[in-house]
């Protein structure tokens, strides 16, 4: 995959936190953009020919496991954090009635 394309997935979170007016899509939004991140560090750790590590022998080009070992660590911290950000929602939308950002910011109860 084309380091571009995984930029273009980053931008297009950016630009949907943006524009978002619900926190809920801001939330999604963030996942948009991790999703992204994670696409592009796997990009600069892969090349072609490369092989996996552990079923060579001694002078044939391997892939360096440890950006995708990372990247599975980023996943599991990132899926907590989103499943943590959507029970606030749910706790944001019992003490306001809403998940709209100008309601919350405005603070009416």
């Amino acid at each position: 995959m084309n380091p571009i394309l995984s930029f273009i997935v980053i931008l297009i979170g950016i630009y949907g936190l943006a524009i978002s007016k619900n926190i809920i899509k801001s939330v999604f939004c963030i996942t948009i953009v991790e999703a992204g991140t994670i696409l592009l560090f796997l990009n600069f750790g892969a090349y072609e020919g490369g092989l996996i590590p552990i079923l060579t022998t001694l002078g044939l080009d391997i892939v360096d496991p440890l950006p995708q070992a990372l990247m599975i660590t980023t996943i599991v911290i990132g899926s907590t954090i989103t499943s943590l950000a959507l029970m606030l929602c749910i706790k944001i939308f019992h003490h306001y009635g809403s998940i709209e950002w100008k309601v919350i910011f405005k603070g009416d109860k």
